[in-house]
């Protein structure tokens, strides 16, 4: 057999060997993204069911604090399951402000900060909360590994080929939420 033969066969053997890599490699960068977001979305669920406990148990304290009450049950409203991730990430930015809002009017209400009920629900919520942030951490680098093998070369090139796309991070859409914070003593 001709050398030349050879050298194209192999050349041809070890791009079909890189070919199937990245594939797999992009494979299993999106899997770890997905699994990175369902990781995060029982946090959110959890939190999601967990809400109104909370507010009934603050409705018999502060009744007349309607309007912030009704916008956390508003937001709850919705059918969590039907949800797209991308509406899941809004409701979460959504929720998120308003659980602040519940921990501000808390802070007028001494007998409800007293109260054991809502104690608990308050540690069960902050914990949430912790869990929520981690699993964010936790997806953010799993989104970020992904976007980097779709946007890098050569795996663009299996990437674009194979319509692999690139996942949005988890970001906060609240500009308070990005100032830095003023302590006052």
């Amino acid at each position: 057999m001709n050398i030349g033969v050879i050298v194209v066969i192999a050349i041809a053997v070890l791009l079909v060997f890189w070919f199937v890599s990245a594939y797999n490699k992009l494979v299993r960068y999106r899997i770890t993204a997905e699994e990175a977001f369902a990781t995060m979305d029982v946090y959110l669920k959890k939190r999601f069911d967990l809400i109104p406990n909370l507010v009934e148990t603050v409705k018999g304290y502060a009744g007349h604090e309607r309007d912030t009450l009704e916008e956390i049950v508003n937001l709850r409203g919705r059918d969590y399951q039907g949800m797209e991730p991308e509406e899941k990430m809004k409701g979460d930015r959504a929720i998120g402000r308003a659980v602040r809002g519940i921990f501000a009017l808390a802070e007028n209400y001494p007998e409800l900060k007293a109260n054991e009920n809502f104690r608990q629900l308050m540690a069960q919520l902050d914990q949430v909360e912790q869990d929520i942030a981690n699993s964010r951490k936790y997806y953010n680098g799993a989104v970020k590994q992904y976007n980097v093998a779709v946007q890098s070369v050569p795996t663009n090139l299996v990437a674009g080929f194979f319509g692999f796309s690139q996942k949005a991070m988890f970001e906060t859409d609240d500009p308070a939420e990005r100032e830095n914070v003023k302590v006052k003593f």
